[in-house]
């Protein structure tokens, strides 16, 4: 679970940065267009940090953590995440500067969204699983309710 809460906290800081980022960068270069650096702020804190909210919640229920299959989801998700962004980063960056972007970036944009894909699906799979057992094992029994007379 702790790594799913730092996970959170490092997105969450490195979401307002990107934020910073974004607003000194354009104002610096007086660049008033569009660029993507204005959506890496909502990417990282979206995906990022309440993604991993929800995720240590889904731990907390379903023990999702104990499994060999949460750090497969865990490493794939953060890496999906790192490549998405970086990506967003560097093209938003060259169109502030006024530079060409390569087509490569692009390219190695959709291999992050892949790999954020895989990390969803290790996550769906894994949650499936936990779902059935916690359906098979069913709730504990309640204890009769005693009423005074």
């Amino acid at each position: 679970m702790r790594k799913s809460y730092y996970a959170a906290h490092v997105y969450m800081i490195l979401g307002l940065i990107s934020g910073l980022y974004y607003r000194e960068i354009t104002k610096i270069n007086d660049f008033e267009g569009d660029t993507q650096l204005s959506v890496v702020h909502t990417h990282l804190l979206a995906l990022g940090m309440l993604g991993f909210l929800i995720v240590l919640a889904l731990d907390k229920q379903f023990q999702l953590s104990e499994s060999k299959q949460f750090t497969y989801f865990f490493w794939f998700y953060n890496a999906g995440i790192a490549i998405t962004v970086l990506t967003m980063l560097i093209r938003g960056t060259e169109t502030v500067l006024g530079n060409h972007v390569p087509e490569a970036v692009s390219w190695i944009a959709g291999l992050g969204h892949i790999v954020l894909t895989v990390g969803l699906i290790l996550l769906f799979v894994l949650l499936g699983k936990r779902l059935n057992e916690h359906t098979k094992t069913g709730p504990a029994e309640a204890e009769p309710v005693k009423t005074t007379t």
